[in-house]
């Protein structure tokens, strides 16, 4: 007789491949609400007559909304299920994408972008949530890369399909697609997404509340230096992604066709990253193969600095970027997967904690790169180096690889 350990491992390959559909949707939700208008910043700075850096701070207003979201959504689906929470956050994100349509100035505007942050949220966290509640062991593995993949090919496909509607649309007609966008979700989550957290399961969480599934977290040393391995790796991503439209359109003369090329280009380090780490952590220790990705997060971002330094030219930024952005896609798969294995109990809660260390994180340091000017890629690249650096000493001497047990199949 077959017992069935985990409630997905019953699910037809039909019903796994919706799954993986939808929550992809609801996943790639929050990455295509920051990162679609990039292309988007010239016009924007002309229409509304500041700065770049005032610019930039409405994305930064977006993923700080983001990661304040996360934060709020995964205690509350934890207690309460997890359609109810996922519904009304993308209703919100609908209305903020609305006002951030008709926003009359650049402060109206990073008003909404905080609030379509906040309605974002719940994509992302309640996605890995109800993989977590249905799989566990390698199946986990599988699941999570998959959503791994849209998370971190999302950001970078995003101002690909930006600079398309641009050609047909001016840059309120972005914040229009967003908010037909949410309207998917909001429909997905209504028809598609049963809940996988019933009342029983809810009241036998092991922790009661709020208070006790952080301090499970927190207390969890693997937990938290994957926290700050994602966060970091995804800040120096993000440090590319809000520079990026300045640094090719305004210093290397691309139009926003060239520029959505670029992207493209860039997106196959994404999902060669993920398809590879996730095949090879069935095999090796996820663990280890964080220790390569991020030791060439690290020789990838110097790359950048010494070679554009040296003036070598446009191949010395985007051929080391391709492999900076590739690493990138190994670590996220297996952030998730170290993150949130051992916390069944508060599944939404960790991911909450992943995705708003990853968000905040971004919001905070990506910035940076605004502050020295964007005159070149050196900045671009220093701020990467700096975010590598802390992702090698996190994974060295909080992780400790050597510490870490093998997944269960």
């Amino acid at each position: 007789m077959t017992t069935t350990v985990h409630p997905g491992d019953s699910l037809s390959s039909r019903q796994r491949l919706v799954y993986i559909i939808v929550l992809g949707a609801l996943t790639a939700l929050g990455p295509f609400t920051i990162d679609l208008y990039l292309p988007a910043f010239p016009a924007l700075q002309r229409d509304f007559m500041v700065n770049p850096e005032i610019i930039q701070l409405t994305l930064t207003a977006t993923t700080i909304g983001f990661g304040v979201g996360q934060l709020l959504v995964g205690p509350w689906s934890d207690k309460i299920g997890r359609r109810t929470p996922l519904i009304l956050a993308s209703l919100l994100h609908v209305g903020a994408s609305l006002g951030a349509t008709l926003a009359p100035d650049v402060f109206w505007l990073g008003v909404f972008r905080v609030l379509q942050g906040m309605g974002a949220a719940a994509g992302g966290v309640v996605a890995m949530a109800l993989v977590r509640d249905l799989f566990g062991g390698i199946p986990l593995v599988r699941m999570l890369s998959r959503l791994a993949l849209v998370s971190g090919l999302a950001p970078v496909l995003a101002p690909v399909i930006g600079s398309q509607l641009l050609r047909f649309v001016d840059w309120r007609g972005i914040f229009v697609f967003l908010t037909a966008y949410g309207v998917i979700v909001v429909l997905a989550a209504v028809f598609f997404i049963v809940e996988t957290l019933p009342p029983a399961r809810r009241a036998d969480r092991g922790h009661s509340n709020v208070r006790e599934r952080y301090t499970a977290i927190f207390r969890d040393r693997v937990f938290v230096g994957v926290a700050i391995i994602g966060g970091m790796s995804f800040s120096g991503l993000f440090s590319y992604l809000s520079s990026s439209s300045f640094l090719f359109q305004e210093v290397y003369g691309f139009n926003a066709q060239e520029f959505g090329l670029l992207f493209a280009i860039n997106s196959l380090g994404i999902v060669t990253g993920v398809q590879v780490s996730s095949r090879l952590a069935r095999v090796v220790g996820p663990q280890w193969i964080l220790a390569f990705a991020t030791a060439v997060l690290l020789v990838a971002s110097l790359t950048i600095v010494v070679l554009d330094s040296l003036h070598v030219g446009l191949l010395g930024i985007l051929i080391p970027l391709w492999f900076f952005i590739a690493a990138c896609g190994f670590t996220f798969p297996l952030v998730q997967v170290l993150g949130l294995v051992n916390h069944a109990g508060e599944a939404a809660t960790a991911a909450s904690v992943l995705g708003a260390v990853n968000f905040g994180l971004a919001g905070i340091i990506s910035p940076i790169v605004g502050l020295f000017g964007i005159q070149d890629a050196v900045p671009m690249g220093s701020v990467m180096a700096c975010t590598s650096i802390v992702s090698v000493l996190a994974l060295w001497f909080v992780v400790r690889p050597k510490s870490v047990l093998a997944l269960a199949p």
